[in-house]
């Protein structure tokens, strides 16, 4: 019975609507943050010894919320195959099993996306923040653009680190991401061996594809939010007069906003 009850009270916390849930995911938000913020700062400490102490913190703390979650989830199966769930593992067995080491951390960032994407957490920010409500397809494309720079900048760093001179941190792979990406490629910065190149091809591919598309839809979003009064569809074309669905007359504002 006191099981249950602890059962209940956490499940309660991820994915109640009590003002102690909200705040609990919120910690949960601000906590993955701060680990992919550590992710940036610890390049310029690259082997010191206290970084695998923070690491293990960071991976203590991956390893309770993956297990709090799977323990309230009601299919077990789906949970342990959701491909970010075996993402947050890796990245879990990354931090706290020396013989894996720290290679593959960068896979912590995706905990962003999938806090931000959940639900209840958008459904949060847009009750307490009217911004992110009336630009919350630009900020989680942003969001989306962020995680995606950062994956493919760790990848760049991890690979190179010890091998490469040109990178020494995270601004150093940042730079080379970047340069690669936007199809600059100024050339004062490559990677070394076959793996490097490997990894050059992967970010010019998706740099000529994804980082374009996000781009393109922070600055140009290509649906607007407006609920149709007579069928409830509230994803539109910004310059759409009826509705795609019902074909109800629409006013959406010049603005795009309600």
């Amino acid at each position: 019975m006191e099981e249950l009850r602890l059962k209940g009270r956490i499940a309660a916390l991820y994915e109640g609507k009590s003002e102690t849930a909200e705040w609990f995911r919120y910690g949960l938000l601000i906590a993955d943050i701060t680990t992919v913020l550590f992710l940036v700062v610890v390049t310029y400490f690259h082997g010191e010894p206290w970084v695998k102490w923070v690491d293990l913190v960071f991976g203590i703390y991956l390893g309770l919320d993956y297990l709090a979650r799977f323990w309230i989830a009601s299919r077990k199966g789906p949970f342990v195959l959701n491909l970010l769930n075996i993402a947050d593992l890796i990245a879990m067995a990354s931090l706290i099993i020396p013989l894996v080491g720290g290679t593959l951390s960068f896979l912590r960032s995706l905990r962003i996306l999938r806090v931000l994407r959940t639900y209840r957490v958008q459904k949060t920010l847009r009750e307490d923040f009217p911004l992110f409500k009336r630009h919350e397809d630009v900020i989680l494309s942003a969001v989306n653009l962020i995680v995606f720079v950062f994956i493919m900048t760790e990848l760049v760093f991890v690979t190179q680190v010890n091998i490469n001179p040109e990178v020494t941190n995270f601004l150093d792979a940042m730079y080379f991401t970047i340069t690669t990406l936007t199809t600059t490629g100024f050339g004062d910065v490559t990677l070394i061996g076959q793996h490097g190149r490997l990894i050059s091809i992967l970010i010019m591919v998706f740099g000529v594809s994804l980082f374009l598309r996000l781009i393109q839809t922070m600055f140009r979003p290509s649906k607007v939010r407006f609920t149709c009064e007579d069928c409830g569809l509230f994803l539109h074309e910004a310059d759409a007069v009826h509705c795609k669905h019902c074909g109800a007359v629409l006013n959406i504002p010049s603005d795009g906003h309600v």
